[in-house]
């Protein structure tokens, strides 16, 4: 489905939502929080929108502000595989894709209605000359959210499908109330008619 998302203009409760996020690790000036905010745009999305398309550069960092992304590949023979999900609190991009300008083979996409604040990589460069300290704060939120992805999708290898659902779960309990069936079914590897039965047996026991 074609985004079309709504800018809009960034609401005191939105910028609040990322200062706060950034002063869990430091204390930013006012001056400061006063150009991270200016440098983001609101925008909303409905479910299962495109927020960035696949086979393109990825050109725009997202911080979540409600709502539940997915990261989503199609292969060659058109199956759709869901590698992660992210949520409130979280920045979201294609690192690869972003930061070297190499094209995507991902997407990310709505899991349900979201909204955002987005920058483009031109405006984060600025933003990183005008707060010089930002980039390695936000390079080192990156770079241990990637960590913490990879170890999520490890904690799944070599786990039959009725424990890929248990552990999820229990580790993604919030996540499994928000999205549709499908792309949990999707994001565990399995089809959905073998996670409706997996449901079925273990609400029964």
């Amino acid at each position: 489905m074609e985004a079309r998302c709504l800018s809009k203009p960034v609401t005191l409760g939105m910028t609040r939502a990322l200062i706060d996020f950034l002063q869990l690790y430091r204390t930013i000036p006012k001056k400061d929080q006063a150009l991270i905010e200016n440098a983001f745009e609101h925008k909303s999305f409905k479910e299962g929108e495109f927020l960035t398309k696949p086979n393109r550069i990825v050109k725009h960092l997202f911080f979540i502000c409600h709502g539940v992304l997915r990261i989503r590949k199609t292969n060659e023979e058109g199956a759709v595989s869901i590698h992660f999900f992210l949520k409130e609190n979280q920045f979201c991009t294609i690192l690869d894709s972003f930061n070297n300008e190499v094209i995507a083979e991902e997407s990310i996409e709505t899991a349900s209605a979201a909204g955002v604040l987005g920058i483009s990589k031109i405006r984060l460069l600025e933003l990183y000359r005008a707060v010089p300290w930002l980039k390695s704060l936000i390079d080192e939120i990156n770079q241990q959210r990637l960590l913490e992805k990879i170890k999520t999708r490890n904690a799944y290898l070599g786990l039959d499908s009725t424990a890929r659902y248990r552990l999820f779960l229990n580790t993604q309990a919030d996540i499994a109330l928000r999205v549709s069936l499908t792309d949990i079914a999707s994001y565990l590897g399995i089809t959905p008619q073998s996670l409706s039965r997996i449901r079925k047996d273990l609400m029964g026991r």
